[in-house]
C-alpha cells in the first residue's frame, strides 16, 4: 500500500507526522506522501518542517515523501509554484483539483497537468482532452477514498482509461480513520470502474513510487 496524498498539523490535518506515519506503518503502508496544503504565503514553512519527518525511515520500514498540495492557487500562479516546490525539496507534488465540493477555479485541472505535476488530486469532471493531456505529461490522476471528493471517481476513471492516463488511489487523510489498507484502496478502485485486475495494477504495482524514488538517486 502506498498513499502519496496525506495531511498533518501542518495544515489541516490531526496528526503530527510521526503519529501519522507510524499509523500508515501499522496499516502496511510502504510509503506515504506527507502532503499540507499550500501556496505562496506557506509553502517554505511547510516544506522545511515536513521534511524532517524523513528521519522515520531510519527506524520503521517505510518511504517518506515531503511534499506539497497546492491549494486554491490561481491557474496562471500553478505552474510557477510547482518548480518553487521542487527547488524547496518537495518529492511529491500535488494539485488540489476540480473537485465538485469546493469552488475550485476552473482551469486548475488543466494548469496543473500542463505543470508537470505528479498528481493531480481529485478532479472531479475532468474532461477526456484534459486526460490526454495528463498521459503526455505522465500526471497521475487520484481515485479518492475521501468522501465527497469521491463522488466523481468513476468519471475519472472513465476519462483516465479512455485517455491511457496512469491513475493512483490515495486517501487525502486528515484524521486517524482517514488511513485505508490495500485491500480497502483495491475496493475503492473497484467501485469506481475498474476490473480486478486493473485495480491490482494500480494498487499493489506502484509505478509511480519507482519513478518519485528514481529521482532521488
Amino acid at each position: 500500500m502506498i498513499d502519496l496524498h496525506t495531511h498533518t498539523t501542518f495544515s489541516d490535518g490531526e496528526l503530527i507526522p510521526s503519529e501519522l506515519v507510524r499509523r500508515a506503518v501499522a496499516k502496511g503502508y510502504k510509503a506515504i506522501g506527507i502532503t499540507d496544503h499550500v501556496d505562496y504565503t506557506n509553502i517554505e514553512h511547510i516544506l522545511s518542517c515536513v521534511s524532517k519527518a524523513k528521519y522515520l525511515e531510519e527506524v520503521w520500514a517505510i518511504c517518506v515523501l515531503p511534499g506539497v498540495e497546492l491549494t486554491h492557487v490561481p491557474p496562471q500562479k500553478i505552474g510557477p509554484l510547482a518548480e518553487l516546490a521542487r527547488r524547496l525539496g518537495a518529492e511529491v507534488v500535488v494539485v488540489h483539483g476540480e473537485t465538485t465540493v469546493e469552488p475550485v477555479l476552473p482551469g486548475t485541472d488543466r494548469a496543473a497537468i500542463l505543470a508537470g505535476v505528479d498528481i493531480l488530486a481529485h478532479p472531479g469532471f475532468i474532461t477526456l482532452e484534459e486526460a490526454e493531456l495528463a498521459r503526455e505529461n505522465d500526471v497521475c490522476l487520484e481515485i479518492t477514498s475521501r468522501s465527497g471528493h469521491n463522488i466523481t471517481n468513476g468519471h475519472v476513471v472513465q476519462m483516465a482509461k479512455a485517455a491511457k492516463a496512469r491513475m493512483v488511489v490515495d486517501t487525502d487523510t486528515h484524521a486517524p480513520g482517514d488511513l485505508i489498507d490495500s485491500k480497502r484502496a483495491l475496493e475503492i478502485a473497484r467501485g469506481a470502474g475498474l476490473s480486478q485486475d486493473e485495480a491490482h495494477e494500480i494498487v499493489m504495482h506502484h509505478a509511480i513510487i519507482e519513478q518519485l524514488l528514481n529521482r532521488r538517486g
